[in-house]
């Protein structure tokens, strides 16, 4: 296979950032540095990273996060903050997982961690248009103009915000909305929202790729069920 997807499937990194290291100079295959990215190897080939043989993943691991507001999705931090990596200690036994995607430190909610590199990648491209729900709590209303706006579309920093669905979660209390898109842009949702003056007070991510925070309460994990790994390969094609 390609080179890139070798290491991929070492579980170390997503394919995109293989190629990085690749033409970095940092990967060698039986001794010899290797700048190309699509040289083919096999498993009989030694392939090291950053000098530190690596193998291909046997065992892939799926863990279903929800995390709660506090946590930086990293796998290390160098100011000593807490990572999601914290909460999941004892998921698995050797195998080295990693978050797909990011929430930022105030959001809580649908984090999925897995050594699946190909998989963690396609998730991740906009072009597979992976659906998330979150579940806003503004600082005020959202007033009748305002969510026209948004469903219409609004220009931000970088290019058009664009939602798939908007609804008030309780008709009663403007105040909560539940907002389904499929940006990766970076805090997207937060932007939307700021760009009309309001202030995202909580923002939790309830749905993640058709996973959902279904008997998982906040600050625990599971790993997916073989149906749900089917389902989630089943967006690669």
């Amino acid at each position: 296979m390609p080179l890139n997807k070798y290491i991929a499937h070492c579980g170390l990194c997503s394919r995109r950032k293989a190629v990085d290291f690749i033409k970095d100079g940092k990967v060698t295959v039986n001794g010899q540095t290797v700048t190309e990215p699509a040289t083919k190897v096999t498993a009989k080939d030694v392939v090291t990273l950053q000098d530190k043989k690596i193998n291909l993943t046997k065992n892939l691991v799926y863990i279903l996060l929800n995390k709660p507001k506090g946590f930086i999705t990293t796998t290390d931090d160098p100011e000593g903050r807490k990572t999601v990596m914290d909460l999941i200690k004892g998921a698995t036994e050797d195998e080295r997982v990693y978050p797909v995607g990011r929430l930022d430190r105030n959001t809580s909610g649908l984090l999925l961690l897995t050594n699946d590199g190909e998989l963690a990648q396609t998730l991740a491209h906009p072009k597979h248009n992976i659906k998330k729900i979150y579940q806003v709590e503004l600082d005020k209303p959202l007033t009748k103009g305002d969510f026209e706006k948004i469903i219409a579309g609004l220009t931000l920093e970088d290019g058009v915000a664009l939602v798939d669905a908007l609804g008030y979660v309780d008709p009663k209390d403007k105040k909560q909305i539940g907002i389904e898109i499929h940006s990766g842009k970076n805090r997207i949702v937060r932007r939307i929202f700021e760009h009309l003056s309001y202030s995202v007070e909580k923002l939790d991510r309830v749905m993640y790729a058709g996973l959902t925070k279904k008997t998982l309460n906040r600050g625990q994990w599971r790993h997916l069920s073989e149906k749900e790994v089917i389902l989630l390969k089943h967006f690669k094609k």
